[in-house]
């Protein structure tokens, strides 16, 4: 059994979800306070409707890939179909690492999240963490069906809390509620909107680039959707607007109540409780605002985590397939048609880091904001995959319109759009090393970029695997469902 007898048991409900879900992390609850403070309101919604327009024309690009292409752990076959086999193992065990690190450090934050409250002191941390993932595995182990109903509710509380929390926001900016009228007064104070100059605008638009990163995460939903032309098409149009709509409405929501030079904002210790969103429902007069916000918080860990665990074994799944990791990882059950051994490999490694992060917490946390950031390189690999997919359908003569079941519209201006962002995004972070003279920072950013060109390459002269070329890609839609 390979990858297209896995179980469609997505619908279209679940995989709109998961996609919005995935880029509505703590991110949004916690950070976007500081975002504000270093960029003003003007400077921090501008960076994220230009992250917005980078994200729509990547997720068109995925779009299109996984209409033509949907298979379980998408971007390293992508890049094995597309490009060359080396650019696959490369992309696909870099995208598993990343993931397997998040999962992980979601889980722990997630049990120091739920030590806010006194009544759970009875079990320590680490027991927390093990429970929540034995959770998680059971979830996922079942049905993929499982997997998606519950990233369905678990992703639609966090959408429900934004969406009142900007109704509520617009009632107390407006006067309605709280009793006092605050208008956009506070858009308009000192240096607002714009604060902090350029350097200060790209420091947030790096914030709100990395911000995003999950959300590509749907294309591999893809091998278990049951019907992948017309549901993926369709997340990718919800994810953008209403991502925007989010983040953008949240920010000035947030920059109407509270002025951006309070140092409330700044949550150097990135506390619950100086969250901008727990601040606001504190105004606005609601009782308990910590502790709900806290929950929300909780349950969009465990969104993130339970999603992690789910693309990191569809990931190892994908690669076994291709023949680019150990046999026994590409085993599907007979009943379930789920990769049973990936779950329990995963899950194993995954606990493995959480025992390894109670004694060298630092290790783990320093590992991820290094490869955190390489997903960027992934999401590159996905636009150098569609590339080559076009450029194979001229050279063969073929029509896009019948080759492709969704095309990507304003080919090739959004590849070229989400290039330059991604090489800024990369670069800046870069830049803003050399210009503090932050060597450290530096070595962190460019040594992730040769690791990854060091396995690409010595996997290329070992299995001496060549890249396709483009007449010989293969473009006919029945070798896959």
């Amino acid at each position: 059994m390979g990858k297209h007898d896995m179980n469609r048991g997505l619908s279209s409900r679940h995989i709109s979800m998961i996609a919005i879900g995935g880029a509505i992390g703590t991110g949004l609850f916690v950070a976007t306070g500081s975002v504000i403070s270093q960029a003003g309101p003007g400077g921090a919604i501008l960076a994220y409707l230009l992250i917005g327009v980078m994200l729509y024309f990547l997720m068109t690009s995925v779009g299109e890939l996984a209409t033509f292409y949907p298979v379980s752990g998408s971007f390293s076959s992508y890049s094995t179909r597309f490009f060359d086999q080396s650019l696959g193992f490369t992309m696909g065990w870099l995208y598993w690492a990343i993931w397997t690190l998040v999962t992980s450090v979601d889980i722990i934050i997630a049990s120091s999240v739920l030590y806010y409250w006194d009544a759970f002191h009875f079990l320590s941390p680490i027991a927390w963490s093990v429970i929540f993932l034995i959770l998680l595995f059971l979830l996922n182990i079942f049905s993929v069906k499982a997997f998606g109903e519950t990233e369905f509710w678990l992703s639609l509380i966090k959408v429900l809390t934004i969406f009142i929390f900007i109704i509520l926001g617009l009632l107390t900016i407006v006067g309605i509620l709280g009793g006092k009228m605050y208008g956009f007064h506070y858009y308009t104070v000192k240096d607002a909107p714009f604060v902090g100059g350029i350097s200060g605008f790209l420091g947030v638009l790096l914030v709100a680039g990395f911000s995003v990163g999950g959300t590509e995460v749907v294309a591999v939903t893809a091998g278990e959707s049951d019907n992948p032309r017309k549901s993926m098409p369709k997340a990718i149009k919800q994810v953008f607007w209403r991502i925007l709509l989010f983040y953008v409405l949240s920010i000035a929501v947030i920059s109407a109540i509270i002025p951006y030079t309070d140092p409330l904002l700044l949550n150097k210790d990135q506390s619950v409780s100086q969250s901008p969103f727990t601040i606001v429902f504190d105004r606005v007069g609601i009782a308990f605002a910590a502790s709900v916000i806290n929950a929300v918080i909780l349950t969009s860990l465990l969104s993130a985590a339970n999603s992690g665990l789910y693309t990191t074994s569809r990931m190892l799944f994908s690669l076994s397939e291709d023949k680019q990791a150990p046999k026994f990882l590409g085993k599907l059950n007979r009943v379930t048609k789920l990769p049973i051994t990936s779950i329990i490999v995963t899950t194993l490694i995954i606990l493995a880091i959480i025992i390894v992060a109670q004694f060298k917490s630092s290790i783990v946390f320093g590992l991820l904001n290094i490869i955190g950031s390489l997903i960027i390189v992934v999401w590159g690999s996905s636009i150098l995959a569609q590339i080559r997919l076009r450029l194979a359908i001229k050279k063969q003569n073929r029509n896009p319109d019948e080759v492709l079941p969704y095309k990507a519209p304003f080919f090739p201006i959004g590849p070229i759009i989400v290039i330059i962002t991604l090489l800024f995004l990369f670069c800046g972070n870069s830049f803003k090393a050399i210009l503090v003279g932050d060597m450290t920072s530096l070595v962190r950013n460019v040594l992730p970029i040769a690791i990854i060109a060091v396995v690409y390459f010595t996997h290329k002269v070992l299995c001496k695997t060549k890249i396709v070329k483009l007449k010989d890609i293969n473009l006919d839609p029945h070798t896959h469902k």
